[in-house]
């Protein structure tokens, strides 16, 4: 049987762009799945705002770790993790490498920023030097067992000096043995075009929707242009707050949520979850009669 990193590998050679929704917890993993998507992403901001704190860098290696587990062992499609800076310096990311390999976790992607690290779309970033950010890649290269796990180096430099600094960066992760690259926050069309012109590497492009740097791009014209994946880390996380705010509203102001249309019942709750298999395994073997 294919390892996961080789299974994602697969779906990243493949013709047809990679859709990764982000997921924060086994629920959302699942449900990610059964509407057919090939992958999961693990998003580190869904994560910590699940958590009830800004995307800053707050979550540590074993709390991610903890989270990445739960949705590797939900799904039976290939995960993809946030692995933010690696959680340290060249040492602590070769450690964090084998904690996501040893749960189960396709591939990973590390970035450039700062220790602590913000989400990608706020204001106030700062990057690492170039080539110690190159040396965590060949580090994070080193650290896995499984050659087919996936490393994926994303930089944050356009924010801070600029796109050409950024597509250097990701030429020199290339170099040092990424297997995918990501340039965080372009913020034009232009600037997605010329990403993907001047990188000859597997892309990763992170589509944010109301509100992010990046301008949005259909799926269907990124493919076209040479992306190989695309995350959509947020939507499924925002969409969730808008039905519970929805929800919520209805209970506070009408004292029932009995009318409320736009919820799944308990029996397709339980469906989703498959409830039925851990019932016919407490007949098989907790009952003694």
């Amino acid at each position: 049987m294919a390892s996961n990193g080789k299974r994602l590998r697969e779906l990243i050679a493949a013709p047809e762009i990679l859709v990764l929704p982000g997921a924060w917890d086994g629920l959302s993993a699942i449900l990610i799945e059964q509407a057919g998507f090939q992958g999961v992403y693990v998003t580190g901001g869904g994560i910590a705002r699940s958590t009830g704190i800004p995307d800053i860098g707050l979550i540590t290696l074993n709390e991610q770790v903890a989270r990445v587990k739960m949705i590797c062992e939900a799904v039976a499609v290939p995960v993809l993790a946030d692995a933010d800076t690696g959680y340290g310096n060249a040492i602590n990311l070769m450690r964090a490498v084998r904690e996501m390999e040893a749960v189960g976790t396709a591939g990973i992607h590390i970035e450039d920023q700062v220790t602590p690290k913000r989400c990608g779309h706020y204001e106030g970033k700062e990057v690492v030097d170039r080539r110690e950010f190159v040396k965590k890649i060949e580090a994070a290269c080193a650290a896995r067992r499984d050659t087919d796990f996936v490393i994926i180096a994303r930089t944050d430099a356009r924010a801070v000096m600029g796109l050409e600094e950024a597509i250097a960066r990701g030429k020199a992760c290339c170099e040092a043995g990424a297997d995918v690259i990501f340039i965080e926050a372009p913020q034009t069309i232009d600037e997605i075009k010329r990403v993907a012109d001047a990188i000859d590497a597997p892309l990763l492009i992170n589509m944010v929707t109301q509100g992010g740097k990046t301008p949005y791009v259909s799926t269907d014209e990124l493919e076209r242009m040479g992306y190989d994946i695309i995350i959509f880390a947020s939507d499924v996380q925002r969409a969730a707050i808008f039905g519970m705010r929805r929800l919520l509203q209805e209970l506070r102001e009408k004292r029932t949520g009995e009318f409320f249309p736009d919820t799944v019942g308990f029996q397709e709750r339980e469906g989703i979850i498959d409830s039925d298999y851990y019932f016919q395994l407490q007949e098989r073997y907790l009952r003694l009669d």
